[in-house]
C-alpha cells in the first residue's frame, strides 16, 4: 500500500520507539477482542487501520527523554491513550452528523448513533478500568483529568455551535481541551514513567499542549486550504457541520460592518446551496487570513521546541523536535 508523504516521514521519526508501537498495537488487538460479536466487529473497524499513533508516540518518546531505559508499562498506558482519543473520535463524529473519517465511513455512518454513543463510552470506561489495575494511582489520575477536560471541551464547543461570532479566547480554550489536554497528558505520562525531575515533568507537559495547539490548529487550517482527496472528507467540513473555526473568527474580526454583516449571512445560508461554500472559501483565501491562522500554528509549534530547549540533549528530544516540524507541515 502507498504511503502518503507524512506516513512515510512518520515511519523514519519512530524508528527508535517502532518495537514499542508494535507492542501498543497489542494491547490495542486485545481491547478489540470481545466475546460480544457486535463489539468486537466495531473494535476491529476502529483499530485496523493504525493512523498517526501521535499520542502513542509522544508517551513513548517522552518517556526516553532523559536517558533512562524505556519502561515496561509505557506500550501499556501508550494504549490507554489512543483508545481514549479513538472514543473522543467516535463521539465527535455523533455531535458533528460526519459520515467521513479518514477516507472512510465513521461508526456514526455505519451502525448508527444510539450504538456508537455506547461504543465510545465502553472504550472510555475501558481505558479505566484497565489502568486501575495497574494501581498507578498517579497516571490514572492525569488520564482522568483529561478524559474530563475532553468532555469539558466537547460540551462548550457544543453550546456554541451554530453562533458565527465566537470569541477567539474561546475557540482556543476549546481547542485546548479538546485536543491539547490529550497531548500534555500523553508527554505528562512518558515523564513520570521517565522518573523525570518535576520542572522537567512541567516542560514536557508544557511541550505537549502546545504541540496539540498547533496541530489542531493546522487540522482547521487545511479545512480551507487542503484538498478532500488528501484530507479523506470535504473540505470546509467544519463549517458545514456549525463550528467556526479560526480562519472564520479571523476573516469576521479584519471585516467593516458592511461587509462583516454580508459574510455572516452567506455562512448562516450556505447549507441552501453548494456555491456559496465555494464563495466562502474565496472570501477566506482572499483576506489573508489563512496566513494568519498558518503563523498561529507556527507560534505555538516554536514554544514547543521551547519548551525542550532546557532539557538534556537526546535522540528523543530530537525526534519530538522533528515531529513538530512535521506536524506543522503536513498536509493531511
Amino acid at each position: 500500500m502507498h504511503k502518503t508523504p507524512v506516513a512515510a516521514a512518520l515511519d523514519s521519526l519512530y524508528r527508535s520507539i517502532r518495537p514499542d508501537l508494535e507492542r501498543v498495537e497489542t494491547h490495542l488487538r486485545e481491547v478489540c477482542r470481545h466475546p460480544n460479536p457486535l463489539i468486537g466487529e466495531i473494535n476491529d473497524y476502529l483499530f485496523q487501520i493504525a493512523g498517526k499513533r501521535i499520542r502513542p508516540a509522544l508517551l513513548l518518546l517522552c518517556n526516553r527523554l532523559h536517558g533512562r531505559p524505556a519502561i515496561d508499562d509505557a506500550p501499556f498506558w501508550s494504549a490507554m491513550i489512543e483508545i481514549i482519543h479513538t472514543a473522543s473520535l467516535i463521539h465527535d463524529d455523533i455531535v458533528d452528523d460526519s459520515d467521513l473519517r479518514r477516507g472512510r465511513a465513521t461508526v456514526h455512518a455505519k451502525w448508527g448513533p444510539n450504538v456508537t454513543v455506547l461504543l465510545g463510552d465502553f472504550l472510555y470506561i475501558k481505558s479505566i478500568v484497565l489502568s486501575l489495575r495497574r494501581r498507578n494511582y498517579r497516571l490514572i489520575d492525569i488520564l482522568a483529568d483529561v478524559t474530563a477536560d475532553m468532555i469539558e471541551g466537547e460540551l462548550i464547543e457544543v453550546s456554541w455551535n451554530g453562533r458565527v461570532e465566537i470569541p477567539e479566547s474561546v475557540y482556543i480554550d476549546v481547542l485546548d481541551k479538546k485536543t491539547a489536554s490529550l497531548f500534555a497528558g500523553a508527554c505528562r505520562i512518558g515523564a513520570v514513567l521517565g522518573q523525570a525531575p518535576p520542572e522537567d515533568e512541567a516542560r514536557v507537559e508544557s511541550f505537549g499542549r502546545s504541540l496539540g495547539l498547533c496541530f489542531q490548529i493546522i487540522d482547521d487550517w487545511l479545512d480551507f486550504a487542503g484538498d478532500a482527496a488528501t484530507l479523506g472528507k470535504p473540505v470546509l467540513s467544519d463549517l458545514r457541520e456549525g463550528r467556526m473555526t479560526l480562519p472564520v473568527i479571523r476573516c469576521l474580526a479584519r471585516m467593516e460592518k458592511t461587509r462583516h454583516g454580508e459574510f455572516i449571512n452567506l455562512i448562516e445560508n450556505s447549507a441552501t446551496s453548494e456555491s456559496m461554500f465555494s464563495r466562502i472559501l474565496e472570501i477566506i483565501r482572499a483576506e489573508g487570513v489563512l496566513e494568519e491562522t498558518f503563523d498561529r500554528a507556527r507560534s505555538y509549534a516554536a514554544a514547543a521546541k521551547d519548551a525542550l530547549i532546557a532539557l538534556p540533549s537526546s535522540p528523543a528530544r530530537a525526534t519530538l523536535i522533528g515531529l513538530t516540524d512535521l506536524l506543522l507541515e503536513r498536509t493531511s
